[in-house]
């Protein structure tokens, strides 16, 4: 059986990509209507321009990266994570329909490790963005604006609370409803098993993370509601910013170049 640049094979690949694929379910509420939103964001702004260019940063193994790809078949699309092991999963498991990029958003130099020759078209992330502290984010914001051609869209799916504390309440209970009706909330795995799992797999154990914290980019974190990060999004240069999708406190924001 195939393998990846990294030795694992393609079989070992298919299942810890289907086993994250469930874990994840538990952390982002109604997962794949999301990624379909997202999907129909960035088909609307790219399709049928020629060859196309997407990010997803914070990509994981490239779930939602492939979904991009399967809409979009002349896209150059560019999967952007830090952890080796989740790189090495998706590129032995997609193949080619990706471009996979080790890189960690924000630090000095990330956007020169996306060797980009030409303005994207869209940028998306999904569950990733939360981790990076305001600043760092307001920076981020800032260099993705210069990436992106006039016209071209930021799409950020993440856990963004409503700005009043009483709404951020009900949108969390109307998520664990949610969760509950669609028999996501007893799953067996979770984030912590998938890693320590990945851990006994002798062909995945050689590429977890040298400080054993299994793909966990430094942790800033930021509590900004969905009024913070448009504000930070129009400081960048986004002239139109807002939520197109909300369930309980999982928010898609978009914000047009």
């Amino acid at each position: 059986m195939g393998a990846g640049t990294g030795g694992v094979s393609t079989g070992t690949a298919a299942r810890w990509v289907e086993r994250w694929e469930r874990q994840q379910r538990l952390y982002a509420v109604d997962r794949e209507e999301r990624f379909a939103v997202i999907a129909d964001l960035v088909e609307y702004v790219a399709g049928g321009r020629p060859a196309p260019l997407v990010l997803d940063l914070g990509s994981g193994p490239g779930c939602l990266a492939a979904r991009l790809a399967a809409r979009l078949p002349g896209a150059e699309v560019l999967a952007v994570d830090a952890d080796p092991l989740l790189l090495e999963l998706g590129s032995a498991h997609y193949g080619h329909a990706l471009r996979y990029v080790n890189a960690l958003i924000g630090e000095p130099g990330w956007l020169d490790r996306l060797g980009l020759d030409r303005p994207a078209d869209a940028v998306v992330s999904t569950t990733a963005l939360h981790y990076l502290g305001e600043g760092t984010l307001r920076q981020v914001y800032g260099e993705l604006a210069g990436v992106l051609r006039a016209g071209g869209i930021l799409v950020n799916g993440d856990h963004i609370s409503p700005d009043s504390a009483a709404l951020s309440e009900l949108a969390r209970d109307v998520g664990r409803r949610h969760a509950e009706r669609n028999a996501v909330c007893g799953h067996e795995e979770d984030w912590e098993s998938w890693w320590s799992g990945a851990a006994g797999d002798p062909e995945l154990a050689p590429l977890l993370s040298r400080d054993g914290e299994g793909g966990r980019a430094p942790c800033e974190g930021n509590d900004l509601t969905v009024s913070g990060h448009v504000a930070l999004l129009r400081d960048a240069g986004f002239a139109d910013v807002g939520v197109v999708w909300q369930v309980g406190p999982s928010h898609v924001l978009a914000a047009v170049r």
